[in-house]
C-alpha cells in the first residue's frame, strides 16, 4: 500500500506529465490524443510507473517505443514543472494500459449476446 506522500507525488506527477503531454510534446507523438491513466511512485521516490493509453493510434506498442525514447526530454521537462515542489525528479518508466481496449471489446462482446424475450420466460414458467 501506497503512503499518503507516495500518492501525493504520483497525482502531481500525474497532473504534470497530462500538461506536458497535451502541450510541450505534443509534436513529438505526432498528433496522436495520449491519455494518463495512472502512476504509480517507488517509496524512495526515485521511479515512477506511468500507466498510459493512446487514441487515434494504429500501433500502439510503436507509441510506447517513442515515447520511451523521448524518456529524457519528458523528464526534463517534468523537472522544470516541479522542482520547486520536490527534491528528487523520478526516471520513468512508461507502460501501456488497455484497460480501456479491453473494456470496449467486453462491451462488443455483450452487446452480441442474444437476449431471451419476455414471451419466452412467461412461456417456460406456463408449463411448470
Amino acid at each position: 500500500m501506497d503512503s499518503t506522500r507516495q500518492l501525493k507525488y504520483a497525482r502531481l506527477i500525474q497532473k504534470e506529465l497530462g500538461e506536458i503531454f497535451q502541450r510541450d510534446a505534443k509534436d513529438l507523438f505526432e498528433g496522436a490524443f495520449v491519455t494518463l491513466t495512472k502512476v504509480t511512485v517507488s517509496p524512495d521516490l526515485s521511479i515512477a510507473k506511468v500507466y498510459m493509453s493512446f487514441l487515434l493510434v494504429k500501433d500502439k506498442g510503436e507509441m510506447i517505443k517513442k515515447v520511451t525514447t523521448q524518456g529524457k526530454v519528458i523528464k526534463k521537462l517534468l523537472g522544470e514543472r516541479i522542482r520547486k515542489q520536490a527534491r528528487v525528479i523520478p526516471d520513468l518508466h512508461f507502460h501501456l494500459d488497455d484497460n480501456l481496449d479491453y473494456a470496449a471489446k467486453m462491451e462488443d462482446i455483450f452487446s452480441k449476446i442474444s437476449k431471451p424475450k419476455e414471451e419466452d420466460k412467461d412461456d417456460k414458467e406456463d408449463t411448470k
